[in-house]
């Protein structure tokens, strides 16, 4: 069975800590046990978390969805947000655990990435280098989220297909978003193979739409 591999890199800089975490910890919960109850999502669906804020980690590995065993996510009280880090981060893991197409056998389908933050990048020299890198990865789709006021869309629709925008960022309206991310996967992991082209289902209301 080929692998859907499924990347989110989650904002860990020290706005988010509190209720923000928790609200995304939540969410991707929420997003977790939905999948589960999807047996197109249980056959080929990889999942892997990776946080940047004064850095970047990897929290979860590439791992089968039915293994999942979701991390604890810390933020320190005062952090910057090194996105740039976050990216090449996920160039480095994509390098390790995405398997290529060769000429005997296939591959994983083209991965799919969510990127939520809270602000900007911090690392703006790295974040526009890594930008140019991320733009020659093939992936299925790519989803930004600007959560909350301060966040600024423009740096996400540099390198996303899509952005969508959060008034807050309190537990109500991350669950939506994560509801929709597990739609988008699952939208995303039935198309695979028929299609180049994901259409993903419109975001609920509490999720504005920006590209």
């Amino acid at each position: 069975m080929r692998r859907l591999p499924v990347y989110i890199l989650i904002d860990t800089s020290g706005s988010m800590v509190g209720e923000p975490i928790q609200s995304v910890i939540t969410g991707l919960q929420t997003m977790v046990a939905t999948l589960r109850q999807d047996p197109y999502a249980l056959d080929s669906v990889y999942q892997s978390i990776i946080s940047y804020g004064k850095g970047a980690k990897s929290e979860m590995d590439l791992t089968e969805l039915s293994k999942v065993i979701l991390p604890n996510i810390d933020v320190p009280q005062s952090a910057p947000t090194f996105m740039g880090a976050g990216l090449k981060l996920l160039r480095e893991r994509m390098n390790e655990e995405v398997i290529h197409s060769t000429d005997d056998a296939k591959g994983d389908w083209m991965p799919l990435l969510f990127i939520m933050t809270d602000g900007k990048p911090s690392d703006l020299q790295d974040f526009n280098e890594e930008v140019q890198n991320i733009k020659k990865i093939k992936f299925g789709s790519i989803i930004g989220c600007a959560a909350g006021p301060k966040a600024k869309e423009e740096y996400l629709q540099q390198f996303c297909d899509q952005v969508v925008t959060l008034d807050t960022t309190d537990a109500s309206v991350f669950q939506q978003f994560f509801k929709w991310v597990s739609a988008s996967v699952s939208v995303g992991n039935k198309s695979i193979g028929a299609s180049d082209d994901i259409q993903l289902p419109p975001p609920p209301e509490e999720i504005n739409l920006v590209i």
